[in-house]
Order: C-alpha cells, then sequence, then structure tokens
C-alpha cells in the first residue's frame, strides 16, 4: 500500500526514475556527443576514484576517461567503447560490462561484453565471463561475492568466484545496486517501485517502506545507506534503511553516483558534469565541467 500511495504522491519522480532505467538500456544506440559534448564522453555510467593514485575516473558511453583538470579528461588507451557497470575495486583494478566499441562491433558478435576486468587502471582488459550475452549495467562487489544487474534478464547475479561463474536471482527491474563485505549475502536494489533488499543473495526481495525513492545506492562500513534521488536530493541511512536525513541537494537527477566514503560523494549530472562533495553531501563543487 506505501508504494501506490507513494506513486501519487512522487508520480513525477517515478517517471524520471523509470525514464533513467530505460535510456540505460538505449545506450547503445547514443548518437556521438550528445551529452558531454566537448569531452566526447557521451552519456556518464560511472565514476571512482583509484586508490593507486587519486584520480578521477569517469566511464561513458564513448570510452574510459581520466580527469587530468577540471577542465581536461584523457580518454584512456584512446578505446572508444561503451563502459557500463564501472566501478573500482582496489588500485588499478576496474570492472565494467558494456558494449564493444563501433572498430570492433560486427553483426556475428552480439553486442554485450559481459564482465570484463582490468589491472593497469583501464589500458587493457580481459573478459571473465558472458561475452556476447549479459550487459550488466550495475556491479557491486561485497566481500567474497560479487553482484550484477543484468539488463538482458532483468535479474541481479551473484558470483562467489570473482564472477567466473554466476547464480541467477529473481527478475527486479533496477537501477542500481548498492551492498558491503560486512554483510555480503545482503543486497540492496533501487527500483521504479521503491528501495528494496534481498538477504538471501538476491534470490528475494522485501520493500524498505521507509526509505524515500532513490535513483542511486551505496552502502558504506557500518551499513550506513547513502544514495541520490530524481529530484537530486542526496539521503543518508545510519541504521540499514531504517531511518533517513537528508544530507544535501544536487541541482538535478544525476546519471551516476558513487560514495568514497561517508564525507566524499560524486555525482555526474546528465551534461557530463562531475560534482563532488567533501563534507557528505551538504556541499557541491566541480570536480569536471565538459563546457570549460
Amino acid at each position: 500500500m506505501k508504494f501506490a500511495g507513494q506513486r501519487l504522491r512522487m508520480g513525477a519522480v517515478g517517471v524520471a526514475l523509470s525514464i533513467a532505467l530505460t535510456g540505460c538500456g538505449q545506450a547503445a544506440q547514443e548518437p556521438v556527443g550528445t551529452t558531454g559534448a566537448d569531452a566526447g564522453m557521451g552519456h556518464v555510467h560511472g565514476l571512482g576514484i583509484d586508490p593507486a593514485d587519486g584520480a578521477l575516473y569517469i566511464a561513458g558511453h564513448h570510452g574510459l576517461f581520466k580527469v587530468a583538470s577540471p577542465t581536461t579528461v584523457t580518454r584512456v588507451a584512446d578505446r572508444d567503447q561503451d563502459h557500463m557497470g564501472f566501478t573500482i575495486t582496489g588500485p588499478k583494478t576496474f570492472l565494467a560490462s558494456g558494449h564493444p566499441s563501433a572498430e570492433d562491433a560486427s553483426p556475428e558478435r552480439p553486442p554485450h561484453l559481459g564482465l570484463i576486468k582490468s589491472t593497469d587502471s583501464g589500458l587493457t582488459w580481459k573478459t571473465i565471463s558472458e561475452d556476447g550475452s549479459a550487459d550488466f549495467h550495475s556491479i557491486q562487489p561485497a566481500g567474497d561475492n560479487l553482484y550484477a544487474y543484468d539488463s538482458q534478464t532483468s535479474k541481479v547475479w551473484r558470483s562467489i568466484d570473482g564472477g567466473g561463474t554466476w547464480t541467477q536471482g529473481t527478475e527486479e527491474k533496477v537501477i542500481d545496486l548498492g551492498a558491503s563485505a560486512e554483510q555480503s549475502s545482503r543486497v540492496y536494489a533501487t527500483t521504479p517501485d521503491g528501495l528494496k533488499v534481498s538477504d538471501d543473495g538476491g534470490l528475494n526481495y522485501n520493500d524498505l517502506t521507509k526509505a524515500p525513492l532513490l535513483s542511486h545506492i551505496d552502502v558504506l562500513p557500518g551499513e550506513i545507506l547513502v544514495g541520490a534521488a530524481a529530484d537530486g536530493q542526496v539521503h543518508i541511512s545510519p541504521d540499514s534503511g531504517e531511518t533517513w536525513s537528508i544530507a544535501g541537494k544536487l541541482p538535478g537527477q544525476a546519471a551516476a553516483f558513487t560514495a568514497v566514503d561517508r564525507q566524499r560523494l560524486l555525482a555526474a549530472m546528465e551534461d557530463g558534469t562531475v560534482l563532488e562533495s567533501k563534507d557528505g553531501g551538504k556541499t557541491f563543487a566541480t570536480a569536471f565541467s565538459p563546457a570549460g
């Protein structure tokens, strides 16, 4: 009953989340330069900080980009490849999925990269599994577990061997995933109907009825939840989703959102601008702007 009422009160937000979910599935057909035009990134799918050197990386429709200055990015390895589900798991260690570049695509090959991994900060990538079949829009490590949402099956997949083999969960319309090593069998999922949680690795879900309607979610140590809503508000829960407070506000819906830690938050806007907070979401400053 709560979610039916929520749709009535927050109809515009729900529509925005549905559009965001649908839009991700159309990324492979997006023309060059529609967003982030000056940098040629295309739609931003992910953000992360490499612990090896503290560099900010932006995963876009037209490649992986390293931020050199607030107005300059460089395309890693000059590779024009769509990076979906991008996440940094350790120094120089990246995971992603997505679609091959135009020059690598062929009619004989399904346009899905499955799970790919880099151990040299994106210079080279190795296929781990599901090449040609899975299109993971969100990838989330959690201790010995790895979770990924596959847009082709509309299911959250779980791996206990680093993504070599998978177990598929129940079907859900997932936008983003969140999990932590402390509760490795617990995975949170943002959906157009609200935030949900699974305590059995994605097999079954329960509604978190007290949670705001979020597009993105991250889980920090201590089971602290940090999420962004379609209206730009940043919400924080210190108790696994039982209670929530508003930390601050973005200027609009985030295309990508990452909580590096409790104080440092990253958000990419629809125009390719990347904002950074160093005070837990209270204020945001521009980390990169494609407009210069």
